[in-house]
């Protein structure tokens, strides 16, 4: 490449080589001149005249020698003129005096032919040092010097001193001349190679590519990058479409204005971001500006641009979307996104299509998992029950987290209420089933809550509000279950409210009140101890049922509050009783879960100066969700402090029995659930007693029934080996002052109550239709039970009449008089009634046992 160029020097560079590569041939011209003058003088030179005209020729046969020191690699560098004197002038001035000698002798060649001679030598000189101002100078001058010497003529000398004084001007401008277009060249030159270099660089780092395109949209230059990233070669894109680099089909096209459109209207374009054509698995997008290029006439010559990498800021910005839009914990739609969503189908533009469901949905002993197993495995809880919402919902819907351990389902169009039960049963089901977390087995529940669009409210705000009321109604009716919104639980959520305000009234000025309910040893049928129980005056309603103004507490944060006065209150009661009696106090899992518990229970075992195994503290077995190591830490502070500890409510909780091992209870409190129809043929629940104090037995703990109010149940419980009676059958909860009473009376117990359990009774002002004989009577209902009815309306009916009772559409049963006075009579059911969700007496007539068989079957496959 060097030489190449030193031998076809452009313009600009002529100056640079002041001696052209091919001067050695000049010394062939100068032989044929030579020849030419002999020939046509038919004569030879002197001695002299020949030794100059040899030198001559030698002199250009040997300037190839000198070419290296006749490079300027420096503007102004001095060292070529003697390089130009030698080579250039030194040969043409012996040239030139030889010729003139040869021509002032007699017999030589004339001086016409010698000016000839000279004359073709200069146009010879000037064709080869063309560009090259200072060597043709120099051979003019030198051509002519011997002429101008052997003429003897004043004039021709004086002509040529004044052409080498003009020679020597122009030359020393030109000079500067070319030093400064040297100077401009080498500085351009410079700034053109720096540029090349930041873009060849910026182009390896991944940053930016260019391209190029001829008229015809085809592809004349293209970064080496991109090329290689669709898999080609530069060379190999060269010719083709600049649209084959790129998807452009893609939905995902943000401009309006696509790359087609630019390049076929010939406008300029800026950053628009195209998807790359590139066999990589993962997408890539890129940003590509550019621009017409045109000629002087404006004639369009193609495109000319850029392009960068977007594939990570697209990245980012799905990122931040996601960030916006979903959940970032279980990847569910966020509040922001949901409500979006909503607003979007009840703002359709055709009111046929603003119709759908809302659901909200609680968990149930969420926060107990969170407070007994910490964060982390709430969070991993959460995960798994968006993965459940997900695969439940399907493609019915959408699912979103609004925060917590509340999610939403927003369902369009019309549903049906049964489908929409049916889905709500099926969502509950699912999320309750048991979760594996951190190697420990945790179920917890669900309740939700339903509301639908337009029939409850046509707004965003209006369909949340009623299915959290909803959501409510659910969790007061014992959570698990799903309610739709009806119109009155707003009075139901007023309600609600001002409870909570009236029981933050009642803490604060001390209204709340302990009662205590005897605990009886059955051996001796001794009292040996009370259970402290809740129970709170309202001033407007009265007493309150725990199950009323407990969910409340829960949902309000004062739960922790309430237990330790509960704690601190009892103790000091305690105090003032014998010392063989014990009193027990309900600690919930969020008191449990507090680290603080053993101080506190300490603080109040101090300040009431009881001995520590007198207080005992029931426990429920919602305390072992956790099963982690800061439970056994609590039950080991407990104990060390002294105080008794009761398994309450055994067999209804959610944990298996592994806990039993190393949980150091004193007690195993039998759920009144299993003694309440024990004594009812058929049951199972006598058995499950029986398991539960062999189990006890086997444990070295007593076990306490509890709710016995008859005395088949009392004989029952004794008979199975309950060690403790807690129940009506012996005494209702009494006061502090009513306790204290009672204890100064002795601590024996008497068992009082009916003999024998009846099914509970509602009352009731109903119309009915008795047939007998073929003969219909009315009647009324005024209370009624899954076994058997009181009627009014008849009068001195038989006992033993045997009637049809038409209870409602659908719903005959059969009824046999048990007892008749004037016109009220007591029926007892062939065949016990169907009860409600509630416990209550349902009067819709019951399903045949393939409807039942069959939904078990939809259920399951659910």
């Amino acid at each position: 490449m060097v030489s190449a160029t030193a031998a076809r020097p452009s313009a600009e560079d002529a100056q640079a080589e002041v001696i052209p590569a091919g001067w050695r041939f000049f010394a062939g011209w100068l032989s044929a001149l030579f020849a030419l003058m002999a020939v046509a003088s038919a004569s030879l030179p002197d001695m002299v005249a020949g030794a100059m005209a040899c030198v001559a020729v030698m002199v250009c046969l040997a300037s190839t020698k000198l070419l290296p020191f006749a490079v300027r690699r420096e503007v102004g560098e001095w060292r070529h003129y003697p390089v130009i004197v030698a080579t250039i002038g030194l040969p043409l001035a012996l040239f030139g005096f030889s010729a003139a000698r040869w021509a002032e002798a007699l017999s030589g060649p004339s001086w016409a032919q010698v000016v000839a001679s000279c004359g073709i030598l200069s146009m010879l000189a000037a064709v080869v040092l063309t560009s090259r101002l200072l060597s043709m100078l120099t051979a003019l001058a030198a051509v002519w010097i011997g002429p101008a010497f052997y003429s003897n003529s004043l004039q021709a000398q004086s002509l040529w001193g004044v052409g080498m004084l003009l020679g020597v001007l122009i030359a020393y401008r030109e000079v500067g001349n070319a030093r400064l277009r040297a100077e401009a060249r080498l500085s351009r030159e410079q700034e053109q190679h720096r540029a090349e270099e930041m873009l060849a660089e910026y182009e390896e780092t991944g940053q930016g590519w260019f391209w190029e395109t001829d008229r015809r949209g085809q592809i004349t230059y293209i970064s080496r990058r991109i090329a290689e990233l669709v898999g080609k070669t530069q060379a190999g894109l060269e010719g083709r479409p600049f649209t084959d680099l790129f998807e452009l089909n893609t939905r995902e096209q943000e401009s309006e204005r696509t790359l087609v459109f630019h390049l076929s209207t010939r406008s300029s374009f800026q950053d628009l971001q195209v998807r790359a054509a590139t066999d990589e698995e993962e997408e890539r997008w890129w940003s590509i500006t550019g621009r017409p290029v045109l000629d002087q006439f404006n004639n369009f010559l193609g495109f000319r641009g850029s392009g960068t990498d977007l594939t990570e800021t697209r990245k980012s910005q799905r990122h931040v979307v996601e960030l916006a839009r979903f959940d970032s914990l279980t990847k569910l739609a966020n509040r922001f996104q949901m409500s979006e969503w909503l607003e979007k189908i009840l703002s359709a533009p055709r009111v046929e299509n603003r119709a759908c469901a809302v659901f909200l949905l609680d968990l149930d002993r969420f926060k107990q998992v969170n407070d007994t197993m910490g964060h982390p495995a709430g969070d991993a809880l959460l995960r798994q029950v968006a993965d459940r919402l997900r695969s439940t919902v399907g493609n019915a819907g959408r699912v979103g987290r609004l925060g917590g351990d509340e999610f939403q389902v927003v369902l369009p169009g019309h549903q049906s209420r049964e489908e929409l039960a049916q889905l709500a049963c099926r969502i509950i089901e699912s999320l309750s089933q048991p979760y594996s977390i951190e190697g420990s087995r945790v179920t917890i529940g669900a309740s939700a809550g339903i509301a639908l669009a337009p029939d409850d409210g046509c707004t965003s705000e209006a369909l949340i509000r009623n299915a959290d009321l909803a959501l409510y109604a659910a969790k007061d009716g014992g959570r698990g279950r799903h309610h739709f919104y009806a119109k009155d639980l707003h009075s139901d959520a007023q309600e609600r409210q001002q409870l909570e305000h009236d029981l933050r009234d009642a803490i604060a000025h001390g209204n709340l009140e302990l009662h205590y309910q005897p605990q009886v040893r059955l051996s001796t049928e001794q009292i040996t101890g009370f259970e402290a129980l809740l129970r709170w005056k309202h001033p407007r309603l009265g007493y309150l049922s725990p199950a009323k103004f407990i969910p409340v507490a829960e949902d309000a944060g004062l739960i922790p509050q309430i237990g330790e006065w509960a704690m601190r209150t009892a103790c000091h009661a305690l105090a003032q009783w014998p010392e063989e009696v014990r009193v027990a106090v309900n600690v919930s899992p969020l008191q449990f879960a507090n680290p603080a518990l053993p101080a506190i229970v300490t603080s109040a075992i101090a300040a009431s100066g009881i001995r520590a195994d007198r207080l005992e503290l029931e426990i429920t077995e919602s305390v072992f969700l956790g099963d982690d190591k800061s439970t056994e830490n609590t039950f080991a502070a407990l104990k060390r402090v002294g105080v008794r500890l009761a398994l309450d409510d055994f067999g209804t909780g959610y944990s298996s029995l592994g806990y039993l091992k190393s949980a150091p209870f004193d007690k195993i409190k039998i759920d009144q659930g299993f003694v309440r129809g024990a004594t009812i043929s058929g049951s199972r629940n006598g058995a499950i007693i029986a398991s539960i104090v062999s189990l006890a037995e086997a444990l070295g703990m007593e076990t306490t029934a509890e709710g016995v109010e008859t005395f088949d149940e009392l004989d029952l419980v004794r008979t199975l080996g309950c060690s403790h009676v807690q129940g009506y059958i012996y005494e209702t909860p009494l006061t502090e002052a009513a306790a204290s009473a009672r204890l100064q009376e002795g601590i024996s117990a008497i068992a009082r109550g009916p003999k024998s359990a009846r099914a509970p009774r509602q009352t009731m002002f109903r119309r009915v239709v008795l047939e007998y004989d073929g003969q219909d009577y009315d009647g009324t209902i005024r209370n009624i039970s899954y076994t058997g009815a009181m009627v009014e309306g008849l009068w001195n009916v038989p006992q033993g009449t045997v009637f049809a009772l038409q209870l409602s559409e659908g719903l005959l049963v059969q009824a046999t008089c048990r007892w008749c006075n004037e016109d009220r009579m007591g029926v007892e059911f062939a065949q016990p009634l169907p009860l409600d969700e509630n416990g209550a007496v349902s009067f819709s007539p019951p399903r045949p046992v393939r409807d039942k068989l069959e939904q078990a079957v939809l259920r399951k496959a659910g």
